[in-house]
């Protein structure tokens, strides 16, 4: 009994996790009772301390690294004598050194707690200048490992600048808690329909967080949580090889060249192996051949990005509609490839939020392209399940299926110790019927049989076409003695039948046996007593109902 050994082990589960619950309830009442309030209108917590923030230090080690060098002169006329703040942002690796006076910050891409705490998505200072001072502003960093992708200055009152470097922050984030998010979602739909496709989803989502946090410099905010420190290049170079690898998997497959070009998939192999190589070469490289390595990275992706974009264009012009996913997932994309050739201001001073924000919408349409997918896949094999289960001429469930529907109904019969009867039924002299009137008759007299016995059930699974002109009615909750009068019905409403299809000498009457479920019945032997019974209702002069208790010389 499976079903029964199902329930058995859910309600175990669910007095564990009631036991579990309890524990967790007990453990945290002193917490819960414990008020820190003690009759105050506000709540303090946290205490005083002696700890200084951590300053990076500007060693002349740190100094000789930093190779780019450039100084921001006072206006006309000196400083005014307000403050400035200075934030250098989109410095993807290395330290960053703000030097203005008698002051001097050094800050480290990859952690943010050497860095000025009013600013969390770069590196910044707040300086004084006396009014008139002609002391420029002196700022280094480190050599960029690609062309093009340089640090961003932006230099104003400090307010202004905060809440922008806070807004960005608010972006970088809020792009890592989507890919997070959309990674539990894909696991969640693992857990339920045991889908690689979902799994693999949320392997890339996974990834995609982590080079998100390697490139935009969240690996090491609040404090750094990969151990990236001067690596950095390596890291970058080794997270992008493997976030093409799964973007271009992912974006072929949305674009439809997965299921078009079949034939591609070796190279498709072959080139995630290649791009693998190179992640795990990368921590051995130097930083010249690191630099050669991304550009072509991103030269090889830019192309990715517009073969899956063409192949999608070219099979929604041949009607493939499912093709139009992966266009809006690739827009982002494309238009970030454009603006990188184009040199475009506007990608050089947000290039980490439009990558991160054009990465998260393509995960977004793929996790809903995915989800549609598998919920069509899903409905064609409910259907095939439907048509394997269904008799095509009656539409009613075939014997396999109700087989399956009268063991349902046996276990929850002895379940709730509620009666159960059967009744076989056969049209008497089918035979003749199809040999007289012929074979499109015969299929009238089925399909009419069927609704008839369907308008006297309470489900639609409870009538089955056991095969030929046989038929099973299922009686869940009647015992013999109720079952016999609808059964009675039945029969004859079954012969009114032939005066609905008008057909001249047209004569439909039936045989039923019925059985009554005993405590020691299987199916089998159910089944058996019935057709027994109905057998000999035939060899009783057929039209009409026996029952299976009678004895054979009462008929």
């Amino acid at each position: 009994m499976p079903e029964r050994q199902e329930v058995v082990r859910g309600c175990t589960g669910w007095r564990w996790g009631a036991w579990l619950l309890a524990a967790l309830l007990l453990s945290v009442a002193p917490a819960l009772s414990a008020s820190p309030l003690q009759g105050r209108d506000y709540l303090l917590f946290g205490h005083a301390t002696d700890q200084q923030a951590p300053v990076r230090a500007c060693t002349p080690e740190m100094r000789e690294r930093l190779q780019e060098r450039i100084e921001i002169p006072p206006p006309a006329g000196g400083w005014s004598g307000a403050p400035q703040a200075l934030e250098v942002f989109n410095a993807f690796h290395g330290e960053v050194m703000i030097h203005q006076g008698e002051r001097t910050v050094c800050g480290h891409a990859q952690d943010a707690r050497t860095r000025d705490s009013r600013f969390r998505a770069g590196t910044g200072m707040v300086a004084v200048p006396p009014a008139g001072s002609m002391a420029p502003i002196e700022v280094s960093w480190e050599r960029p490992l690609k062309p093009g992708w340089i640090p961003v200055l932006r230099l104003g009152a400090p307010s202004p600048v905060q809440q922008r470097d806070t807004a960005r922050l608010l972006v970088r984030t809020s792009c890592l808690a989507v890919a997070l998010a959309l990674a539990l979602s894909a696991v969640m739909g693992f857990l339920s329909t045991r889908s690689r496709d979902f799994l693999f989803y949320a392997l890339v989502c996974l990834l995609m967080m982590l080079w998100q946090a390697v490139f935009s410099g969240l690996s090491g905010y609040p404090r750094p949580w990969l151990p990236i420190g001067n690596a950095a290049p390596q890291w970058l170079v080794a997270m992008s090889a493997l976030a093409y690898a799964a973007l271009v998997w992912l974006m072929w497959w949305i674009c439809g060249g997965w299921r078009r070009f079949p034939a591609l998939r070796t190279g498709l192999r072959w080139l995630s192996a290649l791009l693998l190589g190179i992640a795990l070469l990368a921590p051995w490289l130097p930083f010249a051949a690191l630099s050669v390595v991304a550009v072509w990275l991103d030269h090889g992706f830019a192309v990715a990005c517009l073969l899956s974009f063409a192949v999608g264009v070219w099979l929604l012009r041949r009607r493939d509609y499912n093709a139009m996913d992966g266009i809006i997932a690739l827009l982002p994309l494309l238009a970030m490839v454009l603006a990188d050739w184009l040199h475009a201001e506007w990608l050089v001073r947000y290039r980490i939020e439009v990558i991160q924000l054009a990465v998260s919408w393509f995960l977004i349409i793929s996790a809903f392209s995915l989800n549609r997918s598998l919920d069509l896949l899903r409905r064609q094999r409910d259907e095939m399940r439907q048509l394997a289960d269904t008799d095509m001429l009656t539409g009613l469930p075939n014997r396999r299926a109700g087989l399956r529907q009268l063991e349902r109904h046996m276990q929850q019969s002895r379940k709730d110790a509620q009666p159960l009867a059967i009744g076989f039924l056969d049209i008497d002299l089918f035979k003749q019927i199809n040999d007289r009137f012929g074979h499109d008759v015969g299929d009238e007299v089925l399909v009419s049989v069927a609704n008839a016995l369907l308008g006297a059930v309470r489900s639609r699974d409870d009538v089955i076409r056991m095969g030929g002109e046989e038929f099973l009615i299922l009686l869940p909750g009647a015992g013999a003695d109720t079952a016999l009068p609808r059964l009675e019905q039945l029969r004859d409403r079954v012969g009114r039948q032939a005066l609905e299809l008008r057909h001249d000498g047209l004569v439909i009457t039936a045989s039923i046996g019925l059985a009554e479920m005993q405590p020691d019945d299987d199916m089998a032997a159910l089944l058996r007593r019935a057709d027994n019974a109905m057998y000999r209702a035939k060899r009783g002069g057929r039209n009409r109902v026996v029952d299976a208790r009678t004895e054979p010389d009462v008929i």
